[in-house]
């Protein structure tokens, strides 16, 4: 067996164990209520809100059945994903993304520094993207561009715009959780026709840490290939993240200072392509407490 490629290599403290947690106390959340034909109870409403509410807070992920979604759509995305990933490299790349191109065919991708192993397609619910051309801050430019459609398979032109953050896995699974409780690496086990939702930074950040975006990734399946179809919910690119004003007082006061989302978002996208010599922005960079360190350890080094 040959050694291998020091791109997709993690380091120490990153590399999945042999032995992992399997599914134990990840949320499975029923929203039927929602769809109730008798129209929507509002206790039952009022319960399932605080339901997420905790889930969020104890996980930051959970899963949802009976959602609605009908499940000849997600087969049909499905059948066309497959049909996609299954054609030569040369066909898929007519249609790969790059730094100009924000969205289509990807299979360099990377994730802190380390080399993704997998293949993706990217598209937006939108017709058009709109995306900061840097994250300079003086810089005004906001080009447009647009997705890039495969001539085969036409069905993947299909597409159903959402307001969640969700993921769709096959039976395959491979998926981890970093329980938040005791850092243990949990595996989220597939549930038939369930959605998967997870906290992202933006609402830790709006919630002024209330509900927490905890670190996941996936375990690589030597024996089969995984499907995955996740919806990234993005606000507009001009929107300036912080702490909601609602979730804010002299009691708790904000932990994030502003900042703009398309610029933050153009900054991550950068590493997408290539290894970087430093980490590339988190959002713990925003973070109040880490610019009152900054001003104190300067401090100290100028009173010596």
């Amino acid at each position: 067996m040959g050694e291998a490629d020091e791109a997709f290599v993690q380091a120490l403290g990153h590399r999945p164990k042999l032995s992992i947690t399997e599914d134990e106390g990840i949320p499975l959340i029923d929203l039927s209520p929602l769809s109730s034909p008798n129209g929507a109870n509002t206790k039952h409403i009022d319960d399932l809100v605080v339901e997420i509410g905790n889930a969020c807070k104890t996980w930051g992920f959970f899963q949802v059945i009976n959602h609605g979604v009908p499940l000849e759509k997600r087969q049909k995305v499905e059948d066309a994903m497959r049909k996609f990933f299954a054609q030569p490299l040369e066909e898929k790349r007519k249609v790969r993304k790059d730094e100009k191109k924000a969205v289509g065919y990807y299979d360099n991708e990377h994730t802190k520094n380390v080399r993704d192993w997998k293949e993706v397609f990217d598209f937006v619910a939108d017709k058009r993207i709109l995306m900061a051309a840097s994250h300079e801050p003086e810089d005004k430019e906001v080009p447009e561009t647009f997705n890039q459609w495969p001539d085969y398979p036409p069905e993947l032109r299909h597409k159903d715009a959402g307001a969640l953050t969700v993921l769709a896995q096959d039976d395959v699974g491979g998926l981890e959780v970093k329980r938040k409780s005791d850092g243990e690496w949990v595996r989220v086990k597939p549930t038939p026709d369930a959605y998967i939702i997870n906290v992202g930074d933006i609402i830790q950040v709006w919630s002024n840490d209330a509900y927490e975006s905890v670190e996941h990734r996936v375990m690589v399946n030597s024996e089969k290939e995984r499907f995955s179809i996740p919806f990234f919910f993005f606000p507009s690119h001009y929107t300036m993240v912080k702490p909601l004003d609602e979730l804010t007082n002299e009691q708790n006061p904000a932990k994030y200072r502003a900042y703009s989302w398309g610029k933050f978002l153009t900054t991550r996208k950068g590493s997408n392509f290539k290894k970087l010599d430093v980490e590339n922005v988190q959002i713990y960079h925003f973070r109040v407490q880490e610019l009152a360190d900054k001003l104190e350890r300067a401090l100290s080094i100028n009173s010596k």
